[in-house]
């Protein structure tokens, strides 16, 4: 199934939740932390300002973006958690 988000809304694959520590500690399922990173999969065309002009979308599919703790919503499509969220949910893209 393919999606296509809304306005000013991107869809993000989150980056897989680390196993092990750096200091080589294996991580439990339970105390695993959301990954507060993804890769963009699918992007809206914009938002409308209040003149009824487009603003285009500064994402793109692609992008690494880092997000909030608890931004967007979790969408499971296909056996794939997603997450969709609004655009100014992301902090920064990664280069």
């Amino acid at each position: 199934m393919k999606l296509t988000p809304l306005h000013d809304r991107i869809i993000v694959k989150p980056a897989p939740a680390e196993d092990v520590t750096k200091g080589g500690i294996i991580i439990p399922d339970t105390a695993k932390e959301k990954p507060l990173q993804g890769t963009i999969t699918a992007v809206g065309k914009g938002r409308t300002a209040d003149d009824g002009k487009l603003i285009p979308m500064q994402l793109k599919v692609g992008d690494k973006v880092l997000y909030g703790k608890y931004a967007g919503t979790e969408v499971t499509i296909d056996g794939d958690e997603l997450l969709m969220m609004k655009e100014n949910d992301v902090f920064a893209i990664i280069n």
